[in-house]
């Protein structure tokens, strides 16, 4: 026993080194998911027990009442000059993101095309100190560029078309989306994941984007189709970066998406679009409880949550988009919440924003220090996140 106590010190020691510990790091966090999957198996989310519509694949938008888009699509403007076939913007200088750093990473990529001289690492420092925290919002990358890129602003908007993603880099513009795609068996277990990607041309003829993945490579063609298959699991959103100067030009393009509100509607639009020609479509439903979630109409947004995890959601989807948490909390539905974020938290142990969202639901239930203790251990793993900061001064405990 003592010499079992004495390597196990030795190996801790060892695993210190920050050489080691790098390369050792996401194989042992790779390895713990793969078992916590043995443990808690299953590809999909839970469905939440305090759940309000029928869960079934049979569910259509009819049967579902209250939730309607509240405008059509806006209508396409013709452009006053024609848009070319291809597109290829000068490529940045790329770099192999690190673990769990593709927000970063591409951010990286899409900084350099403007003169940043920075990499990945002076992103993830302030954005994901921990590098086994495994998501940055897009709201965080453009709260980067904002307040730490000097010159340049960034905005991003949702619902969005390949026509206005080809109009952005036809005027010079490039632009990052976030999509899904399958992990390879072997990494963490395998399945669907979210992935930032900067998108720097297309080429009609061939029916492709020009990509720079932080994962794959440079210059990468992705088909149309392949780039629509992910990024609809993201509402469609798409961030965009410009000279400040430049915002009359971002406008134009943009067109009624230029005001966020108008922007949400046509997204709602799309979503309640997508559902109708199928029910069983559970991105469209959870892209509808997101735009609902903008307009603060919570009760609408969690029917639609709702009924995309019954349809079945992938079981890492909760690790990037919160908008469950938010709205079942509006509705009084903390045990749901705390539901979510204990199987969001086992699978993904670093996720400060689920201990955030089962903290504020225990602390509505009267469970104050537990709820404190989830809010400190989100500051643990970003001690960046204001949020959580936030909310422990909202209970007083922030000493």
């Amino acid at each position: 026993m003592l010499g079992a106590a004495l390597a196990a010190a030795a190996l801790l020691l060892v695993y210190q080194i920050p050489a080691v510990k790098s390369r050792l790091e996401w194989r042992l966090d790779a390895a713990s998911g793969i078992v916590r999957g043995w443990i808690l198996p299953g590809d999909t989310l839970p469905t939440p027990a305090g759940a309000r519509t029928p869960l079934t694949a049979t569910v259509g938008p009819s049967a579902t009442p209250g939730i309607t888009a509240t405008s059509s699509p806006a209508t396409p403007t013709a452009s006053p000059t024609p848009r070319p076939d291809q597109v290829s913007l000068p490529s940045p200088a790329w770099e192999k993101q690190d673990w769990n750093n593709c927000g970063p990473a591409t951010l990286a990529l899409a900084l350099r095309m403007y003169g940043w001289a920075g990499d990945q690492f002076d992103i993830s420092d302030l954005l994901k100190p921990d590098r086994g925290d495994k998501n940055v919002n897009i709201e965080e990358l453009v709260y980067f560029v904002r307040t730490r890129a000097g010159w340049l602003q960034a905005d991003f908007r949702v619902g969005g078309t390949f026509d206005r993603l080809k109009d952005f880099l036809a005027a010079g513009y490039p632009v990052i989306i976030e999509k899904g795609f399958e992990l390879d068996p072997w990494d963490g277990g395998g399945g669907w994941a979210g992935h930032y990607l900067l998108l720097t041309g297309y080429d009609e003829a061939r029916g492709v984007f020009l990509t720079q993945d932080s994962n794959k490579g440079a210059d990468r063609p992705v088909p149309f189709d392949e780039v629509d298959d992910g990024w609809r699991a993201f509402n469609r959103v798409f961030l965009y970066l410009y000279d400040p100067t430049d915002q009359a030009a971002i406008d134009a393009l943009l067109a009624d998406d230029a005001d966020p509100d108008r922007n949400r509607e046509r997204a709602l639009a799309a979503a309640q679009a997508e559902i109708d020609r199928d029910a069983k479509d559970g991105f469209a439903w959870f892209n509808l409880g997101s735009n609902l979630v903008y307009f603060e109409r919570y009760g609408e947004a969690a029917q639609a949550f709702d009924t995309a995890g019954g349809l079945g959601l992938p079981w890492r989807f909760s690790r990037y988009q919160f908008g469950p948490y938010i709205s079942y909390f509006h509705q009084g539905r903390f045990q749901d919440v705390i539901d979510l974020a204990d199987y969001t938290i086992f699978r993904t142990q670093k996720a400060e924003e689920s201990h955030l969202w089962r903290g504020w639901a225990r602390y509505r239930l009267g469970e104050l220090y537990p709820a404190i203790e989830d809010f400190r251990q989100a500051l643990r793993i970003n001690p960046n996140y204001l949020d959580a900061q936030y909310a422990l001064d909202f209970v007083g405990a922030s000493q």
